[in-house]
């Protein structure tokens, strides 16, 4: 039997949309909502854009229950 497995980038293209900026407490609620539908892999953005990105990215890493 094949395992089909599901990458979301919601986290990283979603805020690519004008008008659409996630506070690292929603992007941290989303991962887990994610993590909990059996998202195989998170793009969870791209932490060399800010300092800001890079936080997120850190707080969703300690907040995901499966590492890889």
């Amino acid at each position: 039997m094949r395992v089909v497995e599901f990458l979301d980038t919601s986290l990283r293209d979603g805020e690519q949309t004008p008008g659409v900026n996630f506070s690292i407490k929603e992007k941290v609620a989303i991962a887990k909502q994610l993590e909990k539908w059996g998202i195989s892999a998170i793009e969870a953005g791209f932490p060399a854009a800010s300092p800001d990105s890079f936080t997120a990215v850190q707080e969703i890493a300690k907040a995901m229950k499966k590492q890889p």
